[in-house]
């Protein structure tokens, strides 16, 4: 077993990072395998090197280890134009120009009064910039704007033949566990063209993932209930790109007592200042529930 922790580092570590990160390190262990680290650091505007520099300490005092080299996807950007490429060559790929501005105005109304489908990155993409199906695919890949697979056509290509699924050791936010399976209408309709590569970055979250994955050879992918509806887009990507599908095992979010979903911006639950009130790994591993 190959598991894995892959922050990024825009701001302290909080008790849902602890949570994710020794689950991921336990489950390891107790198999014998293999515990890595990633630093997913895609966003240059936001990643700073004091986070990285306290993700390493805060790991260290929860008492985890993990093997060396760390990944660091700032050094992978050939890999991510590589995967683009391929997926380019396919027909799959095309350029938009449409801010977030830009889409809201296409969906602010809704045929018939239907409300627009959310996706596991916001509002499904109406296919503004979309081409026509039986359009030509352009010589060279542009790499000064922002790329959207087309689902529709991704899931003609033989590659995407169902069935389409993963193994969940977790849960997903319905319970869904075990062999999870997703039709091709569940990806048009309720993810749509998804961004694979921003203008900004020249990859995205769901790229990355998927061949950073495979690079390290993870066979279980430890993550957050909250990403659950996108492991549809990554086992897709991973049929496109050939790559194997690893087992999924996505856990409870940990959450402050008005139920809210913990952020980077609630410093007062990093990380840091447990350590400086005092606390042990062991008071960590209590509150979690681990």
């Amino acid at each position: 077993m190959i598991t894995r922790f892959a922050p990024s580092p825009t701001g302290p570590l909080h008790l849902g990072h602890a949570y994710s990160a020794i689950l991921a390190h336990d489950m390891a262990t107790a198999a014998g395998g293999a515990f890595l680290l990633r630093i997913e650091d895609i966003d240059r505007a936001r990643a700073r090197p004091e986070w990285e520099a306290l993700i390493y300490e805060d790991l260290r005092w929860l008492g985890l280890a993990w093997e060396t080299p760390v990944m660091r996807q700032s050094d992978r950007m050939e890999a991510y134009a590589a995967a683009l490429d391929r997926i380019w060559r396919m027909g799959l790929l095309y350029p938009c120009d449409c801010t977030r501005r830009d889409i809201a105005q296409a969906l602010s109304a809704p045929q018939e009064g239907a409300e627009p489908a959310i996706g596991p990155d916001g509002p499904v993409y109406p296919g503004t910039c979309r081409p026509a199906p039986n359009s030509a695919v352009r010589q060279a890949r542009p790499t000064d704007r922002a790329l959207r697979l087309d689902m529709a056509r991704a899931l003609l290509s033989d590659r995407a033949a169902p069935p389409l699924g993963f193994t969940e050791t977790g849960a997903g936010p319905g319970g869904q566990t075990g062999s999870v399976t997703f039709t091709a209408d569940d990806l048009t309709r309720g993810v749509g063209d998804v961004v694979l590569a921003r203008r900004d970055m020249g990859t995205s979250y769901h790229l990355s993932v998927v061949v950073d994955d495979a690079a390290q050879g993870i066979t279980h992918v430890t993550r957050g209930r909250d990403l659950f509806a996108a492991t549809q887009i990554h086992v897709l990507l991973q049929r496109l790109l050939g790559l194997s599908t690893p087992i999924y095992h996505h856990h409870r979010l940990i959450r402050d007592a008005a139920g809210k979903r913990l952020a980077k911006r609630d410093d007062a639950r990093a990380i840091r200042t447990y350590r400086e009130d005092g606390a042990t790994p062991h008071d960590i591993r209590r509150i979690l529930g681990l």
